[in-house]
């Protein structure tokens, strides 16, 4: 076989997984949350840099404050989840980089002594760090429903006021409800996406 993980994971992170749009009640709980960060930390970034920050919200009055900046569309699935991430990018990544890449302690300044650079790396590495993130929360066994559909500004004014975070998606997590699921969309195939030279 050209893939060594097993079929069951395969459709668990990829065949079966969707987009969930429904949740049950059922809570997710700090354990499950801590086991998905301690394995997506380890997927790989630009000199191990990890900008992504992870916003959690689970009470109603943290929800009541991110449902106004929401699109119509994505207030409901919100409102009901058990728990919604803010995934957000943070400019002061490489503050943090001495401890990260050891062997190397100049690549702070080396590298990131200019804040355009440094929010192209955040973002970039962060939003990387997003996909891991949401392949964690299926390798947990739950649902993820993550969501473009916000005011981007909105977010960053009501959780990030310092201007030092800037988000980068919202996701609703937990286990689906009725209904999750739309019928899985088209991909495009092998051919149309990879050339060989």
């Amino acid at each position: 076989m050209a893939l060594v993980l097993d079929p069951a994971a395969q459709d668990l992170l990829f065949r079966e997984a969707h987009t969930a749009n429904t949740f049950t009640e059922e809570p997710v709980t700090d354990e499950q949350v801590q086991a998905i960060y301690d394995l997506v930390k380890f997927g790989p970034t630009a000199f191990n840099q990890s900008p992504l920050r992870v916003t959690m919200l689970r009470t109603a009055e943290s929800r009541a404050r991110l449902l106004p900046h929401m699109a119509e569309g994505n207030r409901p699935k919100t409102s009901t989840a058990p728990l919604t991430a803010v995934l957000s990018y943070d400019l002061d990544f490489h503050e943090r980089l001495p401890e990260l890449f050891p062997h190397a302690p100049h690549i702070k300044d080396a590298f990131f002594s200019e804040e355009p650079v440094r929010e192209s790396a955040a973002s970039l590495n962060a939003t990387l760090q997003a996909g891991y993130f949401l392949l964690g929360v299926r390798a947990a066994g739950l649902a993820a429903g993550p969501m473009t559909g916000f005011d981007p500004a909105g977010v960053d004014k009501e959780f990030f006021g310092d201007g030092r975070q800037h988000v980068l998606m919202v996701v609703n997590i937990g286990k689906p409800g009725p209904d999750a699921f739309a019928p899985r969309s088209p991909r495009l195939a092998y051919e149309d996406v990879v050339t060989v030279l």
